[in-house]
């Protein structure tokens, strides 16, 4: 059965809900506090620097998804102009991005229900939630993203309520000026740390396989939840630093919530619980549904398993795709370590912002004839800016984070050459496999032992040994594997 069994059953409405509430996370809902501590007040000039630079990439977004109206998003981009394996590596990066992206979310999603109810198992009920979403994912997109939708308009009702009520609320004790502690470094690190409360929101181009009248309704909702999710973000923040001082969400758990309880009391914090819960859960469902499809498109293919390209028989979804990912994503969020996931996440989607800019370029120029129902503006340089600031982002990361990604890159390579080669090359794909699985112990090592990773000490120290004599034994063991392959 082809990608033509993908029906196109999601309208305007429903592309733009699936925008928004993707992006809309956890996130926003537990970041802000550290966020404050590295830009003050500023922090509203982050807000509208993290949506500038998702506005410059969602643009190149708009074009090809009403371009190439294909399952895949940026992987079937980048093979329409790329090619080869920077096609896969967008494809693989967007896979493991999204696969991140819905374990913080789920992850999120338990620490939220934490609040009103401490003694609740993170770990397992993170684990819970992947699972449950997987089951609705397979049942199709037609009932999910009715779900999406629904959760969506209720989230945006509570946060309209939460700004308006902030907004003529008398209670105020906080300031509106514009201060940075550590300045404009400040405000950039702060950009690079919320910028994953704008990611999601791609998941339109994903799904534009089964989006109607593709042409027009993807760049519309792209653009209509580009402007906003800078709205959203912009007011909440504002509102926030209205009511109480910046430094008072120093170390709150859930500083949206700590602040409603200053103005709105325990509704407030009621009200906001069930906005995080909403949203957590909207993303874990819009990015579940987003890592099966590049999956099914990789499998398409050639480069993943045929497995991954079987559509289930009754509700035309690609099952093995969901339950694979799924599996790994629950594993992810097993681990209940959100700085990890999260921190993995920014790096998959910049990367892939960047593929996506290039991919925009190489097809204006080597396909000046394709039909485009939508153009960039000020076209070449709106792309440029993409990419520039996309790069501009990854410097303010965390160090830990830039090796992340690197061992995610060299899994990359290995997962294509163990693909590509065949048999009559498959003992130098696995030695480089046992090197990478080396060198990526290697990196968990020093996450453990810098302390990274949090975890108590006992806990750390076994880790790190573990992952240590994995490391040496994967290096012993892909070195012998080389020498007898050239010996």
């Amino acid at each position: 059965m082809g990608e033509k069994s993908l029906k196109r059953e999601l309208g305007l409405l429903q592309a733009l809900m699936m925008g928004i509430g993707g992006a809309i996370c956890a996130g926003v809902f537990v970041t802000l506090g550290h966020a404050a501590t590295l830009a003050g007040t500023a922090l509203i000039i982050a807000m509208i620097l993290c949506g500038i630079i998702n506005l410059f990439t969602m643009l190149s977004y708009a074009e090809l998804g009403a371009s190439v109206p294909s399952a895949g998003g940026e992987y079937t981009f980048a093979k329409a102009s790329l090619g080869g394996f920077l096609s896969f590596a967008t494809g693989w990066f967007e896979w493991l991005s999204n696969m991140f992206y819905a374990a913080f979310s789920a992850v999120g999603f338990a620490y939220i229900i934490s609040y009103v109810m401490p003694a609740i198992n993170i770990p397992l009920t993170a684990v819970m939630t992947i699972i449950i979403f997987s089951l609705i994912n397979i049942k199709g997109v037609k009932e999910t993203g009715l779900a999406q939708t629904l959760l969506v308009l209720i989230l945006l009702a509570i946060l309209g309520i939460f700004i308006f009520w902030g907004f003529s609320t008398s209670q105020a004790t906080g300031t509106l000026d514009l201060r940075a502690p550590e300045g404009f470094l400040g405000v950039f690190r702060a950009s690079a740390f919320i910028f994953v409360i704008y990611l999601g929101g791609e998941a339109i181009a994903v799904a534009q396989a089964e989006i109607k009248d593709p042409g027009k309704t993807i760049p519309r909702a792209i653009l209509l939840s580009c402007i906003a999710l800078i709205l959203i973000y912009t007011t909440i923040t504002y509102v926030i630093f209205r009511i109480v001082p910046s430094e008072s969400l120093v170390g709150q758990a859930s500083p949206l919530a700590y602040v409603a309880e200053q103005f709105m009391g325990p509704l407030g914090v009621g009200m906001i619980t069930v906005a995080g819960i909403i949203a957590a859960l909207s993303s874990v469902n819009t990015s579940i549904m987003a890592h099966s499809r590049v999956a099914y498109a990789l499998a398409r293919d050639g480069y993943f398993p045929r497995a991954f390209f079987l559509l289930h028989g009754g509700y035309s979804t690609p099952v093995i795709a969901i339950l694979i990912g799924s599996t790994f994503t629950a594993a992810l969020a097993a681990t209940g370590i959100v700085n990890f996931v999260a921190y993995a996440t920014d790096f998959g989607f910049i990367i892939g912002f960047i593929l996506v800019n290039l991919s925009l370029i190489k097809l204006r120029r080597d396909r000046p004839d394709l039909h485009r129902p939508f153009k960039v503006p000020l076209y070449p340089l709106t792309p440029i800016l993409g990419i520039v600031t996309s790069l501009f982002l990854i410097f303010f990361l965390e160090p830990s984070t830039l090796l992340i990604g690197a061992e995610l890159f060299i899994l990359g390579i290995i997962a294509y050459y163990m693909r590509m080669v065949r048999y009559e090359k498959i003992r130098l794909a696995i030695g480089g496999m046992n090197l990478g699985i080396s060198a990526f112990s290697a990196v968990i090592a020093y996450l453990t032992i810098s302390n990274s990773i949090p975890m108590s000490e006992g806990i750390a120290q076994l880790s790190s040994a573990i992952a240590v004599f994995i490391s040496i034994t994967y290096l012993a063991a892909g070195l012998l594997n080389l020498a007898r392959k050239y010996g």
